[in-house]
């Protein structure tokens, strides 16, 4: 059994999807676009997207009780793949040294023309 994770305090999902779903000790969290909760939008740039896309993924992992430092894999999806450095720059910033497994995929487009899309997996 399952259970949907939902909250306010990141953006609603733009499709047929959830924010999150967690089953037994995994939490899932759908992609997370860059979108600022103050103002609906984007904001300018690779660091500034990558902070907000991680900041609600932390907030959709909050609301399931879970922490960056349960995150076990990430996926990051850039727009542009010489963006990589710089959204690596603030991506460390999130976690405490013990890094997810992780993959970076430059793709050809993301939702909204965001930069960056960022989703996780969690495990207590």
């Amino acid at each position: 059994m399952s259970n949907v994770v939902n909250t306010k305090n990141a953006p609603a999902a733009i499709g047929p999807y959830s924010q999150g779903r967690k089953a037994n000790d995994l939490v899932v969290v759908s992609g997370q676009l860059p979108i600022d909760m103050a103002t609906g939008t984007f904001p300018e740039g690779i660091k500034a997207q990558t902070r907000c896309s991680l900041t609600n993924l932390k907030a959709i992992l909050n609301e399931a009780g879970y922490q960056m430092s349960d995150v076990i894999k990430t996926t990051v999806y850039l727009d542009d793949m010489n963006d990589f450095a710089d959204m690596n720059e603030v991506y460390a910033e999130f976690f405490d040294g013990v890094f997810p497994a992780r993959s970076a995929i430059e793709v050809a487009r993301l939702p909204k023309d965001a930069l960056v899309e960022i989703e996780a997996f969690a495990s207590k």
